[in-house]
């Protein structure tokens, strides 16, 4: 199968469609970057990526959103022109990379009897949100409060697990994953900083390839991040990248 960043889950719902752009409006979240955006669906000249910008941002005025993000289509760079203007701009820019693999691809290794790693359940909820809570206020408390309702929303959604994971008892890690026909996607992975280097992030994902073990297993990473030095190391494949442009705006 083709997998593409069109495998990737949104929560924005597509509100306004031209030739060049579709426009994704996530109402539930206003604060929640990612999910209300501009895609490209070709490199806009910079003349349209300025037009572009306006309608955007006359768009998030009226809304009280005070950013403005972009996704160019897949596969595609920036020149050194369009980085010339978005750095005169005050345009934030970065790439992610999206990997995929076959579970049975996934190394083989020795479980840690320390790390028990599950779906989350009605008795464990409470848990899960509080760990996820303080996990997302590194974008702020109106953040962190905003996607508690998302993830409440999520349990009860029959295509989406969240999963936990514990060193010693400990909650230590967690994850989402997206589910479909022939893919499942492993989304907002994260392992405790203090609890890193000890396997739980393996375990985890060894927990998602068993369950999983005839989808196609996929998630992005950050192009110049660390983690995905170990997906390759774990036998992911990159089978593409796509770059974002992002401008925080203090006064509309």
């Amino acid at each position: 199968m083709n997998i593409s960043f069109d495998n990737v889950h949104k929560f924005g719902k597509i509100l306004f469609e031209t030739q060049l752009f579709k426009h994704y409006h996530f109402p539930d979240m206003l604060n929640y970057y990612s999910e209300n955006f501009v895609a490209f669906k070709q490199m806009p000249s910079i003349h349209e990526f300025e037009s572009t910008s306006s309608y955007l941002r006359e768009f998030h005025k009226k809304n009280g959103q005070n950013h403005l993000m972009f996704i160019l289509p897949e596969n595609k760079s920036l020149n050194h022109e369009f980085q010339k203007y978005l750095n005169l701009n005050e345009y934030d820019y970065s790439y992610n990379e999206l990997y995929f693999i076959q579970p049975e691809d996934f190394p083989k290794f020795t479980k840690n009897p320390d790390i028990v790693v599950e779906n989350v359940k009605s008795e464990t909820m409470d848990t899960f949100l509080q760990l996820q809570f303080n996990i997302d206020l590194k974008f702020g408390v109106d953040f962190a409060k905003g996607k508690q309702a998302i993830y409440k929303t999520n349990f009860n959604n029959k295509n989406w697990k969240q999963v936990i994971a514990y060193y010693k008892g400990i909650p230590a890690g967690t994850l989402d994953l997206i589910i479909s026909d022939t893919t499942v996607e492993i989304d907002n992975f994260v392992v405790l900083e203090h609890f890193q280097r000890r396997g739980i992030g393996t375990h985890m994902q060894k927990y998602v390839m068993e369950q999983f073990p005839n989808h196609v297993v996929i998630l992005v990473a950050e192009g110049e991040g660390t983690a995905r030095k170990m997906y390759i190391k774990q036998n992911y494949k990159c089978v593409g990248y796509q770059y974002e442009i992002l401008k925080i705006m203090d006064d509309f």
